[in-house]
């Protein structure tokens, strides 16, 4: 018998269980003779070993069924997509071909396994998704919206099924990506449920010991929790009971994601945040009598508790891009919390759970319906026009992905959203972009503002322009839309070509007027010892006179005749000797890699870790190897853009020398603080003070204080020592 394993016993029970509710889930959408032919392909390919486990041990048909379940009850039930995942990988073995699937499933089905087979090609060339490769990768994404949604819902899939894979290093790879790629997806396309599950994940896998610290305490305070909602929920029920709405009420505890992302923002610990849960009212009532019953609702809680108008919400005038409607009010309930209430309708509750995929419901599949057609068009427009690694792509991919959304209107009464923050500036170039690169400023509600003035919901804005205007490089900071800066990047470059143009010219035409050969390749070497990181940099400053052609020129001779006197001093290779700077000790504090002791490293001051924080290496173009906390601000670039160079780091039983912490102080301004802190840090054994810097603003102070410490246990009782001072308000250790 052949010694080969497709589903290990618990994977054949939850694969039986799964096929039997995809059955029953699908069968409105899916023929009983479609079925009967997919359920004859899957069963012939495991005969023929076609569903062997992939490189990582993970179970391809598993994997399958598991992504189609989560499209079913997650996304939303659709013919094409359940169909190209069932039958993908069959395809991808060349089981089957395209002929094959256009005859028994349509040419839709087609198209879907194309794009699928496309980015998967993209992901199997390289561990790290590079930055060509990235670029095709969301711009196929941005064909067709059902390829998005079958790669989030597949790589949650992923995410769930690695929870205990013994690669360390690909868990970790895979989070970083669901988080910085598949999370923000997710978001943009209204996928709300997947979104969380992704970020918790990605959390679990990347600092475990958080992700478990927060689950224990919810876990803890469960009971008083759902005491207290319940306390809540009562009384509202009975009055909007009283009104005569149909309706549902529960309580949902927010995920542990965005609370540690609450209890970052806020410098705090669980303990303190008291919006752990949101309270939500579904109504049952027909489309147009939405929004009033909603209202009502609104006028019954808020005449019981006390709103926080600051925090009103209202996505049912003017509904999100990708669909969402519903009304968020935060009231004052018992015991002085604040408690956030969504109140929404059927409807809008289903759009909400399963965003994008919802509309197929109520309006067919066609992504303009949601507002897509218009954010997609702009990833196009980004992806084509960006000429940076993944990360700054990704930086301009996101930009308005997660901002908040205002809606202004031309003279003509015309109606254009914009993300919060824009600027006159932005406007100018979503109109168009010859009018933004003319744009001097605007008259905003018939009052002259400059190119810089963030423009409100409800402004009437008229951009002004000046036939002698262009683009500058400042403008860059003006601007917060990838558009305006993709445009406003492009027409720099533009200038800067035509000024280096230009400044070539003169330099060839001072050189023949002084009757001067041009060497290339002297010419080269002078310009890199000028410190130009490229020729057009140097011609262009020839150009702006910031360089005058004729020192230069005169250097450029001078460096020729250095050259030809100079006689090059021939070295060995037995005389070479790398001097490495601020090498750590010698001792084996750290095992780098697979067990690898006495090897030289280096400590990253972007994030300075200390002996007993969860750690990594980097190596770098030299060779050498830099130590990054996993929590280091530029872990996630580092791992996105150069993961085959990112190596295991743990720190070995023997302690080394004390470590560099910084730590971020804000209280009270008083200099008996300050003192005290310092008496603090004075008298502990394993601490000493490095440097201090106190800032003062509006009474209070904020500093940034630099100790020695021997490992994190040290430094952690220090924090605790520092909190008991009387006017400290905060203390965290900066991550830079």
């Amino acid at each position: 018998m052949k010694n080969k394993i497709f589903l290990t016993d618990d994977e054949r029970a939850d694969f039986l269980d799964s096929y039997k509710m995809l059955v029953r889930l699908s069968k409105e959408v899916i023929s009983g003779d479609e079925r009967n032919r997919i359920k004859a392909l899957i069963k012939n390919a495991i005969e023929n070993d076609t569903y062997l486990r992939d490189k990582n041990g993970l179970s391809l048909l598993f994997r399958n069924i598991q992504t189609a379940m989560i499209l079913s009850k997650e996304v939303g039930i659709e013919r094409s997509m359940l169909i190209s995942v069932l039958l993908y990988h069959l395809v991808e073995k060349e089981v089957l071909n395209f002929q094959n699937i256009q005859a028994e499933f349509g040419e839709d089905v087609v198209s879907i396994i194309r794009r699928l087979l496309k980015t998967n090609s993209l992901y199997s060339r390289h561990a790290a998704v590079d930055s060509e490769n990235f670029r095709k990768l969301l711009l196929t994404f941005a064909e067709d919206v059902r390829v998005i949604i079958i790669m989030i819902a597949d790589r949650l899939c992923l995410m769930r099924m690695i929870n205990h894979h013994p690669d360390e290093k690909f868990r970790t790879d895979v989070a970083f990506e669901a988080s910085y790629l598949y999370a923000p997806l997710a978001h943009r396309l209204g996928l709300y449920k997947i979104k969380s599950e992704l970020e918790d994940l990605s959390l679990k896998y990347t600092n475990r010991d958080t992700f478990t610290q927060i689950a224990k305490k919810l876990k803890e305070t469960k009971r008083s929790r759902d005491k207290y909602i319940s306390e809540f929920i009562g009384p509202v029920k009975r009055k909007i009971e009283e009104v005569g709405l149909k309706f549902d009420i529960k309580g949902r505890t927010k995920s542990i994601y965005s609370i540690w992302n609450k209890m970052k923002k806020q410098q705090t610990d669980i303990e303190n945040i008291y919006d752990l849960f949101a309270i939500r009212v579904i109504l049952d009532v027909p489309v147009e009598q939405e929004k009033a019953a909603c209202w009502q609702v609104y006028s019954v809680i808020t005449d019981m508790y006390q709103p926080n108008p600051k925090r009103l919400k209202d996505w049912l005038s003017i509904p999100k891009s990708n669909g969402y409607e519903s009304l968020h009010i935060t009231v004052l309930g018992p015991q002085n919390r604040w408690v956030e209430v969504q109140i929404r309708s059927r409807r809008m509750d289903e759009i909400a759970e399963h965003g994008l995929a919802a509309h197929w419901k109520y309006k067919g599949v066609k992504s303009s319906e949601s507002g897509l057609d218009d954010w997609l068009n702009n990833v196009r427009e980004v992806l084509d026009s960006a000429d940076s690694g993944p990360m700054e792509l990704m930086k301009e991919f996101k930009m308005d992905l997660y901002d908040k959304e205002v809606f202004v209107f031309t003279p003509k009464g015309d109606l254009y959203k914009l993300p919060k923050g824009a600027t006159v500036l932005d406007f100018a170039f979503l109109i168009h972009s010859g009018l933004g690169c003319k744009c001097v400023g605007a008259r905003v509600n018939g009052k002259n503002q400059t190119i810089r003035y963030q423009v409100k919901s409800g402004d009437t804005i008229e951009i002004l322009t000046a036939p002698s205007q262009t683009p500058k490089q400042d403008w860059l900071n003006i601007v917060s839309t990838s558009k305006a800066r993709i445009k406003i990047k492009q027409s720099l470059k533009e200038l800067a070509l035509k000024e280096s143009e230009f400044g070539k010219e003169l330099l060839q035409r001072r050189l023949k007027n002084r009757k001067i050969e041009m060497d290339e390749a002297l010419l080269m070497r002078f310009i890199k010892k000028k410190g130009y990181k490229t020729v057009t940099d140097f011609y262009y400053a020839l150009a702006s006179e910031k360089l005058d052609v004729n020192d230069a020129i005169d250097q450029y001779v001078e460096l020729g005749k250095k050259e030809n006197s100079d006689t090059v001093e021939q070295r060995t290779a037995e005389n070479f000797v790398v001097r490495p700077d601020e090498v750590s000790d010698k001792e084996d504090v750290l095992v780098i890699d697979r067990n690898l002791k006495d090897v030289e490293y280096k400590l990253a001051k972007c994030c300075n870790p200390i002996y007993g924080d969860e750690v990594f290496g980097f190596v770098s173009t030299q060779g050498s190897i830099k130590i990054h906390r996993t929590d280091c601000p530029n872990a996630a670039q580092m791992r996105a853009r150069f993961g085959y160079r990112v190596v295991k780091a743990r720190w070995s039983g023997k302690q080394g020398s004390q470590y560099t912490a910084v730590l971020r102080v804000v209280g009270h301004d008083d200099i008996g603080i300050v003192t005290n802190i310092t008496s603090i840090i004075s008298k502990g054994k394993k601490v000493s003070l490095r440097t201090i810097n106190i800032d003062s603003t509006d009474g209070l102070f904020q500093g940034h204080i630099s100790v020695l410490v021997e490992d994190i246990s040290a430094l952690e009782s220090l924090i605790r020592k520092i909190k008991t001072v009387k006017g400290v308000k905060s203390v965290e250790r900066s991550k830079t």
